[in-house]
């Protein structure tokens, strides 16, 4: 079923009466409160609980610090080891509703939570990003098993919500998963650089120079997968690689 973002407008209305007739107006996360499918079927008690990434947080990594500061800083993990990527920004935490919406769309399709997404990230991603020329967004690629049995890429599709609201393409031809590696959730993060050390590779032939991308996916913990991806760019010539995803695991 195709996102409401990517409809026509006089069709917009029947989609949302059609999810209204497949799903109760009911919140789909806690399955107590009202929601609207134009919400995303998410609450205003749920939106609410969502907690947003303030700063200060890591100038590289954006990962957010726990305390006072009055300059900027770099986390140690950026000092050990330098990523691809010139920064990584996310809107809120991987926690509480934020964490539920992403499991609930990224392994049920659910599709109908793409407007919650939009409202909580899209805008902040655009403000940050809105005043620079990008040449495309890149969303982290699956490999084509995992992708044939989510029958997604939840990434590619938060990828367009963002391409169309800064109005730039969506390039999913530009890097490939040539490995099916294992998941992510419960490894270290020197674990997870070797898990995906040489899982990307670029297309044949990819000569990108002078060009400026984002790379989007849902959730970075480590950054460990959106620098894999950041590096296959830069080694094919591009010149600037910024990360946005929605939520921060810490």
């Amino acid at each position: 079923m195709p996102s409401p973002s990517r409809l026509r407008a006089p069709f917009r209305t029947a989609f949302h009466a059609l999810i209204g007739l497949l799903y109760p107006e009911r919140c789909q996360l806690c399955l107590a409160n009202h929601a609207r499918p134009t919400d995303g079927l998410v609450c205003a008690d749920c939106r609410a609980s969502v907690i947003p990434i303030r700063p200060p947080a890591c100038e590289r990594c954006g990962l957010p610090f726990q305390g006072a500061l009055t300059n900027g800083f770099t986390c140690p993990n950026c000092h050990d080891l330098v990523p691809a990527y010139t920064r990584a920004r996310s809107a809120v935490h991987a926690k509480g509703s934020a964490r539920d919406a992403i499991h609930l769309y990224k392994y049920h399709r659910a599709y109908w939570l793409e407007p919650f997404f939009s409202d909580v990230w899209v805008p902040l991603a655009v403000h940050d990003l809105g005043s620079e020329r990008w040449d495309g967004i890149v969303p982290v690629p699956l490999h084509p098993v995992r992708e044939r049995e989510r029958e997604f890429n939840q990434a590619e599709r938060l990828g367009r919500l963002l391409g169309s609201a800064l109005h730039i393409p969506v390039r999913k031809d530009l890097v490939i998963r040539s490995e099916a590696t294992s998941t992510q959730t419960r490894l270290s993060r020197d674990e997870r650089a070797r898990n995906v050390r040489r899982a990307f590779a670029p297309v044949a032939g990819l000569s990108i120079p002078n060009t400026r991308w984002i790379v989007v996916d849902d959730v970075l913990t480590t950054g460990s997968t959106t620098d894999a991806v950041a590096r296959v760019l830069r080694s094919a010539g591009a010149e600037e690689v910024v990360v946005w995803t929605v939520a921060r695991g810490v």
